[in-house]
């Protein structure tokens, strides 16, 4: 356990911890193995991830298609 953490804080911890089904200790461990990775990861969002490995800079350059509706529309009432 971290020295010289409020009390409060602790209970709060702890009351977290039991609603997760898990000891004190193991909730703690979870919790800062999730903030270091945060900083690994950065505020990278998907649109970013997705140009960075599938981007034109990675030789994918894909002309879509014009999109337009060839679909029968559904008549439920007959």
């Amino acid at each position: 356990m971290i020295r010289d953490l409020p009390e409060k804080t602790k209970r709060k911890l702890a009351v977290r911890a039991a609603e997760q089904g898990m000891s004190l200790e193991a909730y703690l461990r979870l919790v800062l193995h999730n903030a270091s990775m945060e900083s690994m990861v950065g505020s990278m969002d998907i649109l970013d991830a997705a140009d960075r490995y599938f981007g034109v800079s990675n030789g994918i350059d894909l002309d879509l298609p014009e999109r337009n509706s060839t679909r029968e529309i559904v008549d439920f009432e007959s």
